[in-house]
């Protein structure tokens, strides 16, 4: 009996102290997280995070304030540059590509900046070049006892027969769309298997290229070629060539204004970007008077920068692009608004590229103005200066 008593004794007392075990456990893994805010903090063990004093606006605040400069890293299109070279074998009004040019890329580092006011400037810092630049090079024609006599697409050319049908394909099989009569003026769009594809008013046709001519085989039309049927207005389309020839280019841009003698030195390059771009001339040479006051500018007579191409306003003369000669700077502009603002997005536009139409509006001054310029009056201001020139002729 005495030791069955023990026995239970024992039993009682394991069971006791194991029970004791549990409730100590009970109380370190559950009890202990649970805790009572004492009303006197500063005596009580509870300490409170910090986050909750934390003011998020103040610090969003601070680091705008203290982030004033931040390395910012891109990759750019670098536009080549196209180098004009006489040839005496060449009739004047004549060009001869010799080399394309090929667009090339670069990584560049740019610091931005924001000055008190919150005005953010940007400058360039450093540059990778990742694709190499091919520079055009184009032969133009200064022979004047040579004649231009060959037809191309986009040739000024006049019908020689007395009447001529204008049929709706190339063949003359095809139905005829109307008549045309001598010494009617076109320009050709296409040549195709003898044919030339012309334009009729709004009306696309094609006529034998025997019936043809160009206007530069007839001294008597070269004069005064399309002199009468020159259209111009605020809302013209600045995608196409003016027509204008290279002696009426040299003409309108011979000007008392002119007195560093540039535009009319360089006339003929506001010629020479129609026929490769198909451009507006008038149009080109209008930007360049009005940005650079006829030449007078500093940026145009120290950097041969007629348009102030990449003159920021923070720092216009120090940022403005320098070019080694006014032919360059005319011929990189017009591929610059043929590229990113007059065409929209995939259209050819020669030497085998296509536009990027990256601020494309549309064709017109208005349109141009929208992304080209923040002087809302720009477009008048230059459509100012081409109805000036216009009606030189």
């Amino acid at each position: 009996m005495k030791t069955k008593e023990k026995r239970r004794k024992f039993a009682f007392c394991v069971i006791f102290f194991l029970l004791f075990i549990i409730l100590i456990l009970f109380y370190k893994i559950y009890l202990k997280n649970v805790y009572v805010y004492a009303d006197n903090i500063e005596n009580s063990y509870i300490k409170i995070s910090n986050a909750e004093k934390v003011n998020i606006e103040k610090i969003i605040d601070e680091n705008l304030n203290n982030n004033t400069e931040q390395l910012i890293t891109e990759e750019i299109n670098v536009e080549y540059i196209t180098e004009y070279k006489n040839n005496e074998d060449l009739p004047i009004g004549t060009i001869q590509v010799i080399q394309e040019g090929r667009t090339g890329k670069k990584q560049i580092v740019k610091k931005r900046t924001i000055d008190e006011n919150g005005n953010i400037n940007e400058e360039e810092i450093s540059s990778t070049t990742i694709i190499g630049v091919v520079n055009k090079i184009v032969e133009v024609g200064t022979s004047t006892t040579k004649k231009a006599y060959d037809i191309i697409e986009g040739s000024k050319v006049y019908i020689t027969s007395d009447r001529v049908d204008v049929k709706s394909d190339n063949s003359e099989q095809s139905r005829k769309i109307t008549t045309l009569s001598k010494n009617t003026q076109l320009t050709v769009l296409q040549i195709k298997e003898n044919w030339c594809k012309i334009n009729i008013n709004g009306t696309i046709g094609w006529v034998n290229i025997q019936n043809v001519a160009n206007i530069y085989s007839n001294p008597n039309l070269i004069k005064d070629y399309n002199k009468n049927d020159i259209n111009y207005s605020f809302d013209m389309s600045l995608d196409s060539q003016s027509g204008l020839s290279i002696e009426q280019f040299k003409m309108i841009l011979t000007d008392s204004n002119d007195k560093n003698n540039i535009f009319s030195n360089n006339a003929e390059y506001f010629y020479y970007i129609e026929k490769q771009y198909n451009i507006n001339g008038v149009f080109v040479a209008a930007i360049g008077i009005h940005e650079s006051g006829w030449g007078t500018s500093k940026i145009a007579q120290n950097k041969k920068n007629l348009f102030g191409y990449r003159a920021y306003d923070s720092n216009p003369y120090s940022s403005a692009s320098s070019f080694n000669s006014y032919a360059e700077c005319i011929d990189f502009i017009a591929r610059v608004l043929v590229k990113y603002y007059l065409n929209p997005r995939g259209t050819p536009i020669g030497n085998g590229e296509n536009a990027i139409g990256t601020y494309y509006n549309g064709n017109t001054l208005t349109a141009v103005n929208e992304k080209y310029a923040t002087d809302k009056e720009w477009a008048k201001k230059v459509y100012n200066y081409m109805e000036y020139l216009y009606k030189k002729i």
